[in-house]
């Protein structure tokens, strides 16, 4: 007798939801381990969807771009931006090697695909990492991390059930017709919220303008990023990225909203928080 889609996805969260947020509170390696799996993983996913528009993008430069990124993003070999500069030229002179149809767009999804899975992917890492000065502060990274992942999941939770419940005004039916604009403000709301109680319980060492800000940016940004993965699952005509984790389609669909809001929350701990 098999599961329900129902009973699947809650067995599959209580066993996935305390492994990642262990990994979130160690840190150091097998958090790196755990940003890898979503980078490679989202760039083989997004791979398969472009099949649908006939690309043919370049796994093999992309896994590796996208894993110099990450482990760089980490250990700080380089400058990001050299790496960047020799995926790009590689990508140029093996398509003519290729012998793929429209090298435009070949070219053209395998670079979205390593910026988009590889670059955004490692400002997670970059966000773990901010607080590294001293073992003592080490930890209050692993909490914003935390916070952050769990804002996101209560927004999307909120601006799910809320707008299932009460949605009668189509948020962007072109790109996700069942989304509501009484459920993304639902989801705004809660996210704040959940920065705003983990302010009491872990992230006391953050003052109030950045919990604001940072619930603001996971309510706004990490929304969109949803509808971005959307836009693009739609234009690929699928309804998952893929079916690697059961009851919850793929690792692109589980982390799409923190892709985005990831490299938004560290620009602002760049530029505002010491």
């Amino acid at each position: 007798m098999s599961l329900g889609n129902t009973a699947t996805r809650i067995i599959v969260s209580l066993i996935a939801i305390p492994l990642i947020l262990a990994a979130c509170f160690y840190g150091k390696i097998p958090f790196l381990i755990f940003v890898l799996g979503i980078g490679l993983i989202s760039f083989w996913e997004f791979s398969e969807l472009t099949k649908n528009k006939n690309a043919h993008v370049n796994i093999t430069l992309g896994f590796l771009a996208v894993t110099a990124i990450i482990i760089n993003s980490y250990y700080l070999f380089t400058n990001t931006t050299i790496i960047l500069i020799v995926s790009v030229v590689l990508l140029l002179l093996t398509e003519l090697f290729r012998n793929k149809e429209s090298a435009i767009i070949n070219v053209g999804t395998t670079l979205l695909g390593i910026l988009y899975l590889g670059l955004l992917a490692s400002s997670i890492l970059l966000i773990r990492e901010f607080f590294n000065k001293s073992e003592m502060l080490y930890s209050e990274g692993g909490y914003l991390i935390i916070s952050i992942m769990i804002s996101i999941w209560v927004c999307d939770s909120a601006a799910f059930f809320i707008g299932s419940a009460i949605g009668k005004h189509k948020l962007f039916p072109r790109v996700s017709p069942n989304k509501s604009w009484e459920g993304a403000v639902a989801g705004f709301i809660f996210a704040i919220v959940g920065m705003v109680i983990s302010k009491f319980l872990i992230l006391n060492y953050l003052s109030w303008q950045d919990i604001i800000v940072i619930g603001i940016i996971a309510g706004t940004i990490g929304q969109l990023g949803d509808l971005v993965e959307s836009l693009i699952k739609r234009d690929a005509k699928v309804k998952d990225s893929s079916s690697i984790i059961p009851g919850h389609g793929g690792i692109f669909d589980r982390f799409d909203s923190l892709l985005l809001t990831a490299p938004v929350v560290y620009l602002y701990l760049f530029f505002f928080v010491s």
